[in-house]
């Protein structure tokens, strides 16, 4: 019995047409993972604090959420003053963080009454200098690996599960 002449015939296919098939999926399966997990990504922790000495404000209550897809750079600010040296902490934008940080570069001389700032985009950056990297298990809220699970797992289902209609 022939064909319908509707319904395609597997010799008829070329593999460009397959190829091109495959990689629309995999562009909209991409997508719509990196979108269903954007909430999670997005969202970074800082320490926030006004005027403290001796970077005492690196504990855990000073821990904060920055705003979701808005705040998404931790700012540190070094003061020295007549009394010491202070520091200010907050979640920052990334654009009012990069132009505050290169408008100060001029004072940032680490004499008395100069200004540092500076700015960084992983958890808790605006703490102390680390001595070693931090275990993935202590940032919970950066879940970036789902997407690429999702997408390894795509690459490896095989094609009969997509046939061309």
């Amino acid at each position: 019995m022939p064909p319908c002449l509707n319904e395609p015939v597997w010799s008829d296919v070329s593999l460009p047409s397959v190829i091109w098939e495959r990689m629309r999926l995999l562009v909209f399966a991409t997508l719509l993972g990196v979108l269903l997990d954007a909430g999670d990504a997005l969202q970074i922790q800082c320490y926030q604090c006004e005027e403290m000495k001796h970077n005492d404000c690196s504990t855990p209550e000073y821990i904060v959420n920055c705003t979701v897809n808005v705040q998404d750079m931790c700012q540190k600010e070094v003061l020295v003053k007549p009394d010491g040296i202070h520091y200010r902490k907050s979640c920052a934008s990334s654009g009012a963080c990069l132009i505050a940080s290169s408008g100060y570069q001029q004072f940032c001389t680490g004499r008395l009454n100069s200004v540092c700032i500076s700015c960084c985009n992983t958890p808790l950056c605006n703490g102390p200098k680390r001595k070693r990297p931090v275990p993935s298990a202590a940032t919970p809220n950066l879940q970036t690996d789902r997407p690429l699970r999702f997408l390894l797992t795509f690459l490896l289902l095989p094609p009969t599960l997509f046939p061309l209609t």
